[in-house]
């Protein structure tokens, strides 16, 4: 029997089945999720699983997701509460479909956990059934998410509202031409917007980000110099890594603050003696 089997039409009933034989845990990565996402997860995991199953879902909470439709917070909520041992993470940029049942069986595809990407959509993408290459995928999409910010409850209900109030204030700009309505729209976006940037920063400082960040590219890529880092980093956090915004001291520019986090960072690690620099190189100790 074939490890691999390719999913064309239909995919969901392959997804069905994958989060209905789930017993410990299921990793989903999935960067819009909508209400019927999150209705087709509840009617389709067992009943002892919705009790005592992790689930682990990483998406991503950009504020434009939200006033587009595409992504719902407030179905994350609803998520959260029926399955208990949640972790929820954000990330910027995401764009892979994964989901792992157990580390046993994975999908990987094109579509979302949208009912565009569940049942409207032409998706494509394979099943695999060999349990290694399961596990390594669960793995390697797990310490994606590890580099995003885990999301708590109370911290997704904060976000949920300040979106409401995006979504809101982008409809009314959308019905109407007035520059007032245009100045609410801009501010309630900017609003949400910060509040996904407390949720990035809630466990510490910026660099605390970036020595994650570090570890992973360093284990994915080996021996980096900082000029090759820098662009990774960006890939992964694009939402902290603000060009605009420089370190200023007496009046005197010092470069890009994000820049100077990452050499903070640098500079943690080489304390903890967790990597080194060799030659113009950083490399894992």
């Amino acid at each position: 029997m074939s490890q691999v089997t390719l999913l064309k039409d239909n995919w969901s009933s392959s997804l069905c089945r994958l989060i209905q034989s789930a017993q410990a845990e299921i990793v989903i990565s999935s960067p819009f999720v909508t209400q019927d996402g999150i209705s087709f997860i509840a009617a389709n995991s067992d009943a002892a699983f919705l009790s005592s199953g992790k689930l682990i879902f990483l998406t991503n909470l950009s504020p434009v997701n939200l006033i587009q439709g595409a992504t719902d917070p407030n179905a994350l909520h609803e998520l959260m509460a029926r399955i208990p041992a949640t972790r929820l993470y954000h990330l910027p940029r995401l764009h892979a479909k994964v989901y792992v049942s157990d580390s046993r069986e994975a999908i990987i595809t094109s579509g979302n956990l949208t009912l565009g990407g569940l049942s409207k959509n032409y998706e494509y993408g394979v099943l695999i059934s060999e349990r290694g290459v399961a596990a390594q995928t669960r793995s390697d999409i797990v310490s994606y998410a590890e580099l995003g910010a885990p999301v708590s409850e109370p911290q997704l209900l904060a976000y949920c509202a300040a979106a409401d109030q995006a979504k809101a204030a982008f409809q009314k700009q959308q019905a109407s031409a007035s520059q007032k309505a245009q100045r609410a729209f801009r501010d309630a976006f900017q609003a949400a917007d910060d509040e996904l940037i407390r949720l990035r920063l809630a466990e510490g400082p910026m660099h605390a980000v970036f020595v994650k960040t570090i570890m992973f590219l360093l284990e994915k890529h080996g021996p980096l110099s900082t000029e090759q880092l820098h662009p990774l980093i960006e890939q992964i956090h694009p939402d902290l890594c603000d060009n605009t915004v420089d370190r200023v001291i007496d009046g005197k520019s010092f470069g890009k603050k994000w820049k100077h986090a990452v050499r903070t960072a640098q500079q943690h690690l080489k304390k903890q003696q967790l990597i080194a620099l060799v030659g113009d190189k950083w490399q894992l100790v």
